[in-house]
């Protein structure tokens, strides 16, 4: 098991392949092949439009602009207590000392105490995220955060370590599945007593791939020399784009698991499809459908981020990606027939123009 700040994960091995030749490619490339699968979707189904239908209680889906306190917000008395405490707050054009103070009440009503995580409210990849330590770090957030925007405020989780579960359930199915669980391991070298923190990423078989993101994490401490066995952090996200290692979690996956993720999620109204975020204890603990809490859930656009694994070629990286837009039609085209009426074309521009401008 992993000790340190990956605490609680299975023993993470880079073995002789520690990343894809593929793996750090420009985001519009991989999907190349998933806009050309929609396009032929979208003259099966007659319709390009029924992936924004998936969870349709949730603008477009959660296909682009979706906030994250409208969906952590539908969680009804069930998911609730599963999910770390938050409050939404409001950045307005009054000062920074007036807007502290509201943020701090907010965090007294929902009992939230510091260290605290402040994340935008729209946005994605980990953009604009920030722990916070003290009031005079969050503070600095306030200081820096775009005005007339809203962010939110939530709770360090007790837990170390991070996953991806990826939740399916077909609208007239009886119960839903996790047909993805992906084990996410924050970035880190080890000290030698020798070489800086600089060096040590750069002669470091994986991070060197990823030097810009990690250094400008650590760009206060780069000439430091860690000492013999010391642990350094190169990030503090659970992101791919940011820095963190991805590993399949499969093995993991139980009836157990399955069985509590699938009461939590039949708790928010009409969510059929998305992944959520969140902090456990041990593997082992998680197996058994104990000791996690939820980050954030995320809806249409969410990916399966277990393909990032190293042991996954393109092929099989490509066929799920394709098979997750499949899923989607799929569950718009039932949806639809329910009587919901498929967003047009516009509405998903201007949201994706407005998420844009937020981020």
């Amino acid at each position: 098991m992993e000790q340190g700040v990956n605490r609680g994960l299975p023993k993470l091995k880079l073995g002789d392949r520690p990343y894809t030749w593929y793996e750090f490619l420009p985001a519009w490339i991989m999907y190349l092949p998933v806009v050309a699968y929609w396009l032929l979707l979208a003259v099966r189904y007659r319709s390009w439009g029924l992936p924004m239908l998936a969870n349709p209680n949730i603008p477009l889906g959660g296909m682009v602009g979706e906030s994250k306190a409208g969906i952590l917000s539908q969680a009804g008395n069930v998911a609730t207590p599963f999910i770390l405490p938050w409050v939404s707050v409001a950045r307005t054009d009054t000062s920074d000392d007036v807007m502290l103070a509201q943020a701090l009440r907010e965090m007294a009503l929902a009992k939230i105490d510091f260290p605290i995580v402040a994340k935008p409210d729209l946005g994605c990849r980990g953009a604009g995220v920030s722990k916070c330590d003290s009031k005079e770090e969050l503070r600095q957030y306030i200081r820096t955060f775009p005005h007339h925007r809203v962010f939110l405020i939530q709770q360090l989780a007790p837990w170390s370590a991070e996953a991806g579960v990826f939740y399916i359930r077909h609208p007239h199915a009886e119960r839903g599945r996790i047909v993805s669980l992906t084990l996410k391991y924050r970035p880190t070298v080890i000290g030698d007593g020798t070489h800086t923190i600089q060096q040590l990423i750069r002669k470091h078989a994986r991070a060197r791939r990823l030097a810009g993101v990690y250094e400008a994490y650590c760009r206060n401490r780069l000439d430091d020399i860690p000492a013999l066995g010391e642990e350094v952090v190169l990030g503090f996200l659970g992101s791919h784009c940011r820095g963190s290692i991805f590993r399949d979690g499969a093995d993991w996956i139980t009836p157990d698991l399955e069985k509590v993720f699938d009461r939590i999620l039949q708790d928010v109204p009409e969510f059929y499809y998305g992944r959520l975020d969140i902090k456990f204890d041990t593997i082992q603990s998680l197996a058994r459908g104990e000791r996690f809490s939820i980050i954030e859930i995320n809806g249409a656009s969410s990916e399966q981020t277990h393909i990032w694994d190293p042991k996954f070629n393109i092929f099989i990286t490509l066929h799920v990606l394709l098979n997750q837009y499949r899923i989607l039609f799929s569950i718009g085209e039932a949806v639809r027939r329910s009587g919901h009426k498929v967003p047009s074309a516009w509405q998903m521009i201007k949201t994706w123009i407005r998420e844009l401008r937020a981020t």
